[in-house]
């Protein structure tokens, strides 16, 4: 599992920087840099999609990885002890990133 601090305050998720899935969805296949990271798992606060997936927030999540490039991509999971999911105020998955992203191409 991985340390997850999770800054984006409108996630329906995300409870004191923690996150209260399970597991999260990194998503950004192509992606070389963070900005073309996003979190797929963001739900926007207030929209009731949120309650079959609740647990108690915890900072130890599960985090599946679609981004290819980066370094700590292993076998489509995160192999990072700690990350961090930015985006503030963000209003949809698309304003989010994977603050942690690192390209092995670089």
């Amino acid at each position: 599992m991985t340390k997850l601090d999770c800054n984006v305050v409108n996630c329906a998720y995300n409870e004191d920087n923690c996150c209260r899935r399970m597991e999260i969805q990194v998503e950004g296949m192509k992606a070389k840099t963070s900005s073309e990271t996003s979190c797929g798992s963001f739900a926007p606060r207030g929209c009731g999609c949120a309650r079959a997936e609740v647990t108690e927030p915890k900072k130890e999540t599960e985090v599946a990885c679609e981004a290819c490039e980066c370094r700590f991509n292993r076998e489509k999971k995160c192999s990072a002890s700690h990350i961090g999911i930015a985006g503030g105020h963000a209003d949809s998955s698309r304003e989010t990133e994977c603050g942690s992203f690192e390209c092995h191409c670089a």
